[in-house]
């Protein structure tokens, strides 16, 4: 090609590739909705659980502590946060231990005798009110007094603090100067954020807003603010990962760049080889854009790990030349195998999108859709652009002793045996259990982190995150009756330390039969008129000073029976709408425990109620998901393998040649899976993931061994290429493995042994080079 019209493809290549940008800057939406990774739940316990990880009140829970100045100061940072927060739609809740009028609308407060169990006990006669009465004129002396004052008209019986006490934390922490403190004399608040505990980036506008509303207070310059929580941790996880990543992904770029220039002594070549994976990358995205209206963000992270694949594309051009020879013609030659293995590696991870998990398949897209453009754009467009000048690198004398070495090795026919066997006594030997279903133990977080939010949870009495109680009945109404009839043994349990507390949602709202029972018990105005009239002979109160509790409950005896949806309204009804909801016809109710002590007491509550109460360990239930995924995606990679041996017999003509290629390729991956377990490594989701781009690496390598041409310059191209390859690979994937993130270090360590157990398999199982 013509030095003009080369300019002109080059030109025409860019032009295109901006255009993608551009098409990508305006359609892309990044998710970070962990959720997406997750599989779709098959059982009410999985759909639950998917639920609260994400919108349960103890995923969406900040816990806070302020430390580093003297309790005043700390207190009135306190006040200061909480009343930010709760002026900002950000926050649903921010409870700091001070009584807060607030808690209950204005207009909602006669239904304080509704709601508060002292009809149940104590009729509101003048023997009840004038012992509540001497009672606020003994706090009028006390330094509660402030607050009573503008209480006391209309609350006598202070019924709205007997609220506040019943709704406040079962475990509450020590008040001092008028909120909850810590024994290391921190201040702590609670904290429940509007946004899903699984969506990361809104989490961290939650988390900004609260250090912005801190770092405004006056006095806040000493003062130290710590947080906790589930949204917390997802913020510090993503945090963590994307540090790791990027610096990695910079020391290993520079890595490569080097190796290449090493390789190919050509800077000019190294550019142009650029072109294709940046094609690869622009068009997945571009396509992902197309097939879904979010993307999520580990898509993208995960993909640009998965290309690495494609970066051979180039290399086995690059190395493959030979001087003198036109680009075109050299990658006419190499297209047949190039082609084969751009369509293994697609069908290979078609897994991802069997799958049926929405972050699998846009996964899937954007790598197949990648190496696709990357295969063909190498085929077609980066030959033209290549210098006409190269130099062979069959040429070069340390590769040729090295060619040597590797056609000298022994290669008995029992290596194949030697290895299986190796394989099953490793399998055999290694200590159980095979699988790592558990989460929690792929978290990147610091033990000092852990420690400290076990301390706060500890301290403020924090819902636990593993366990739930939930209630099942037809109707809402069903479900706080079911509350209040288990409240009883609910608090047996309690007074026997089977658990710190546990919450039902009838602690929030009674039912409407409860509500009219005690509507009942309300005195009419004239009675309850002459009660007070008797009860306050004698003390130094206006006789007409108690109008407003009068009115009050005059009033309450008129109210129809406060409902959820209308109690929804209230500063609480967030609290409650998460533990009343509607599932498949019927209804739930969400019990949250806390310091869970002895769960077999606790599921023993369950006994003889048809399935109406149960206790849902959640991590029982997420280590259910996890065997489901796990099988669904192996069932796919088994689908996806039988489709590889078809694909490469049809395509090498000769079930030898596909045996030259198939077998390391999957012995290799079982060696893989055998070392890892003999020590002591549990296999998670991740390793297969891994797995899968290793095969579709050692796929290649295997491909160019078994090519015999009968030329030895070709053959000294083809480990040059393979060698190149492997440097690169182990480059990327040897950083992570040394990752501190057991994600990353997870997909480094596992890549990095198949890579080279596919190469040395690959060599050791290829026919011998001819000598001709």
């Amino acid at each position: 090609m013509r030095r003009g019209a080369r300019a002109t493809l080059l030109i025409g290549w860019l032009l295109a590739l901006a255009a993608l940008g551009w098409m990508v800057s305006q359609r892309l939406h990044v998710s970070t909705d962990l959720r997406s990774f997750m599989p779709a739940p098959t059982t009410p316990d999985q759909r639950l659980l998917m639920e609260q990880v994400g919108e349960g009140p103890g995923s969406r829970l900040l816990l806070l502590s302020i430390s580093g100045q003297p309790d005043e100061q700390l207190a009135a940072l306190s006040q200061g946060l909480a009343a930010a927060l709760k002026n900002d739609k950000r926050y649903s809740q921010a409870l700091n231990g001070s009584f807060d009028l607030g808690a209950l609308d204005a207009s909602l407060l006669p239904y304080r005798y509704l709601l508060s169990p002292t009809l149940d006990t104590q009729p509101l006669d003048a023997a009840y009110l004038a012992d509540q009465l001497q009672q606020r004129l003994d706090d009028l002396s006390s330094p509660a007094a402030s607050l009573l004052k503008g209480l006391l008209p209309r609350d006598p019986t202070l019924e709205v603090l007997k609220l506040a006490e019943r709704w406040a934390p079962a475990k509450s922490p020590e008040l001092r100067e008028g909120v909850w403190f810590s024994p290391q004399d921190e201040a702590l608040l609670l904290v429940q954020t509007v946004a899903a505990g699984f969506d990361p980036g809104a989490q961290q506008q939650a988390i900004d807003g609260i250090r912005q509303a801190f770092h405004a207070l006056p006095g806040s310059t000493g003062a130290k603010l710590e947080l906790s929580g589930p949204g917390y941790f997802s913020v510090v996880v993503g945090a963590q990962t994307r540090h790791q990543a990027d610096w990695i992904g910079r020391v290993s770029t520079v890595g490569f760049i080097a190796l290449l220039l090493l390789a190919y002594r050509s800077f000019s070549s190294l550019l142009l080889s650029a072109l294709p994976i940046a094609s690869a990358a622009l068009a997945g995205i571009a396509a992902l854009t197309l097939a879904f209206p979010e993307v999520h963000g580990i898509t993208l992270a995960f993909g640009f790990t998965l290309l690495g694949v494609a970066q051979e594309y180039p290399i086995r051009v690059l190395s493959h030349r030979r001087a003198g020879e036109d680009a075109v013609h050299s990658v006419r030659a190499l297209w047949p195998l190039l082609l084969t293995a751009i369509a293994s590696a697609c069908i290979a991870y078609l897994a991802f999108y069997a799958s049926g998990v929405n972050g699998l398949k846009q996964l899937a897209v954007f790598t197949i859709v990648g190496l696709l453009v990357a295969g063909f754009s190498t085929r077609y467009l980066l030959p033209h652009l290549l210098p006409r000048r190269v130099r062979d690198v069959a040429d070069m004398r340390w590769l040729a002793r090295a060619r040597d070495v590797v056609d000298r090795l022994p290669r008995p026919r029992w290596i194949p045996a030697a290895v299986a066997v190796a394989i099953v006594l490793m399998l055999a030997l290694a200590p159980a259990p095979f699988w790592q279903n558990n989460l929690a133990a792929l978290t990147p977080l610091p033990q000092d982190l852990l420690q400290h939010d076990a301390r706060l949870r500890e301290a403020l009495g924090a819902p636990d995150v593993r366990y739930l109680l939930v209630l099942q009945a037809p109707t809402e109404q069903g479900v706080l009756a079911l509350s209040e009839q288990l409240q009883p043994r609910v608090d047996a349990l309690l007074a026997q330390r089977a658990a710190d507390a546990l919450e039902l949602p009838s602690r929030y709202l009674p039912t409407t039969a409860l509500q009219r029972e005690r509507q009942q018990k309300l005195p009419d105005r004239a009675t309850l008129q002459h009660a007070l009239d008797g009860a306050v002979q004698g003390l130094p109160f206006r006789p007409d000073l108690f109008q407003p509790f009068v009115d009050d409950v005059e009033a309450a005896r008129q109210l129809p029976p406060l409902t959820p949806q209308r109690y929804a309204q209230t500063p609480l009804g967030q609290r409650l709408a998460a533990m009343l909801v509607e599932r498949d016809g019927h209804w739930l109710g969400l019990g949250t425990v806390s310091g869970v002590h002895d769960a077999a007491a606790l599921q023993a509550l369950g006994e003889n109620t048809n399935g109406a109460v149960r206790l849902l360990d959640l991590k029982a239930a997420s280590e259910s998901l996890v065997v489901d995924y796990r099988t669904r995606i192996l069932q796919a990679l088994l689908v996806a393998a039988t489709l590889l041996v078809l694909t490469i017999t049809f395509a090498l003509r000769s079930l030898r040649r596909a045996w030259h290629v198939l077998a390391p390729m999957t012995l290799a991956t079982f060696l893989v899976l055998a070392v890892e377990r003999v020590v002591g490594i549990e296999i998670s989701l991740f390793h297969l993931v891994a797995l899968i781009l290793a095969g579709g690496l050692g796929l290649h390598y295997a491909l160019f061994f078994e090519r015999d041409t009968g030329d030895p310059a070709e053959q000294r191209r083809t480990l040059h290429a393979t060698i190149v390859c492997v440097l690169s690979a182990l480059l990327v994937f040897g950083m992570l493995a040394w990752a501190t993130i057991p994600v990353l270090r997870a997909i480094g360590l596992t890549v990095s042994l198949g890579v080279a157990f596919h190469f040395c398999l690959s060599i050791l199982m290829a026919p011998h080079a001819r000598q001709d």
